[in-house]
């Protein structure tokens, strides 16, 4: 990550969010798109554009978000803002909550206009992190986790107040996590694996939880604590490798 800075609290960071007509591109379409620039924390610029998503919007869409049909006259269509958008996903990371969600859609819109996804880009997803420090919580989505951590989410399910939040959660995990940005990406991949494979052993035994609109699973203890990111293992790398849960000793 010799591009990168070294220190992921250096990193400046696009937090994206999109509302939807469903949940599968490129049949589903985006409606909205938000990004929040952040650097060293602070929230500095806002980009947030509705979308005309060339397609009706299902009742169930604007029951959650608001948004209307009516509210989608007259706006431009991804092809017509697929240029800004990818330029506001240059020289940063990007951040998601639920980032596969996010990514997906945005990528498959830039994708249909020859815009690339930047793939160099390092991404952080607050969701994963937070399915590691609050086990204990049967929801994790974007609104319960904002309520553990004391911050305010003014109108959820709106692009820019979801991504403006998830990036306030992301930096509220700042104590948590190392300062390398290169130990950050291993960790959060560790864990990331370790979710994946806790929610399979759930549809083994056919007994999975549900899991809410953006992604909150109750998931069982699994992997290192939500305390120091290391536990007593002084070595960061050997932690690292040990967080996998293939990889420890009996």
């Amino acid at each position: 990550m010799s591009d990168w800075p070294d220190k992921w609290m250096d990193l400046p960071m696009a937090v994206v969010d999109v509302e939807t007509t469903g949940f599968e591109p490129p049949d589903d379409r985006i409606i909205e798109v938000g990004i929040v620039r952040f650097e060293q924390g602070e929230k500095v610029d806002v980009y947030g554009q509705l979308v005309d998503p060339e397609r009706d919007v299902p009742e169930r869409v604007t029951e959650i978000t608001g948004i209307t049909e009516e509210d989608l006259e007259g706006k431009p269509t991804f092809e017509e803002i697929a240029d800004e958008v990818h330029e506001q996903l240059q020289g940063v990371g990007i951040v998601a909550y639920n980032l596969e969600f996010d990514k997906k859609f945005i990528k498959s819109e830039l994708e249909r206009f020859d815009y690339p996804w930047p793939d160099e880009a390092p991404t952080i997803d607050p969701l994963v992190l937070a399915r590691q420090f609050f086990k204990d919580q049967r929801k994790k989505n974007l609104g319960t986790v904002a309520d553990l951590l004391d911050i305010p989410l003014e109108e959820a399910h709106r692009a820019t107040h979801d991504a403006e939040v998830a990036g306030h959660i992301l930096y509220a995990f700042e104590d948590r996590l190392p300062d390398q940005l290169e130990d950050l990406m291993v960790l959060q991949a560790q864990w990331e694996q370790a979710q994946a494979q806790e929610r399979a052993s759930w549809r083994d035994d056919d007994a999975s939880p549900s899991e809410s609109l953006v992604g909150g699973f109750g998931e069982k203890s699994i992997g290192l604590g939500p305390g120091y990111i290391y536990g007593d293992e002084p070595d960061p790398l050997r932690a690292l490798y040990k967080s996998v849960p293939e990889a420890r000793e009996d």
